[in-house]
């Protein structure tokens, strides 16, 4: 199994171009309160938010899987179009990506993409984050939580 791999403005091309595709936001509530969100308004889409770990202990949240294959299965997404994860700088999203491309039907798996540079991005030279890759450092839409 193989998920693909993306930076965070080819999502957004593709986002663009098919109406049918998902982002799927894993950060926490904390993040998406402080750090700000992906805003889809112009696509005339809404970015779904689920916790794959939760704030403040970061515990995996034990109820992910089962709640975004739930949502994925009734909305027939995977048929449609790509599934693209986000978190803060693409670990995350990673482990989110695989875990749901697990679950799918193994024909299905390359729908699930690991937006890479994630929301913030690295860190520079001077330890802050937005500056170098990831969805804000793009200048893609967003907004605060």
């Amino acid at each position: 199994m193989k998920i693909r791999e993306m930076m965070s403005s080819d999502v957004w091309s593709s986002l663009k171009e098919n109406p049918a595709s998902q982002l799927i936001d894993v950060r926490t509530t904390a993040e998406w309160s402080y750090v700000g969100v992906p805003d889809l308004s112009s696509l005339n889409r809404e970015v779904l938010f689920l916790e794959w770990a939760r704030f403040p202990d970061m515990a995996k949240n034990p109820e992910f899987v089962d709640r975004l294959v739930g949502f994925i299965e009734e909305h027939n997404l995977v048929a449609k179009g790509d599934l693209f994860f986000l978190c803060r700088s693409g670990v995350r999203s990673k482990a989110a990506a695989n875990a749901i491309a697990q679950r799918l039907d193994p024909s299905h798996t390359e729908r699930c993409v690991n937006i890479t540079d994630g929301f913030e991005g690295d860190c520079d030279s001077t330890g802050h984050r937005n500056t170098i890759g990831g969805w804000r450092a793009a200048a893609l839409p967003w907004r605060q939580g």
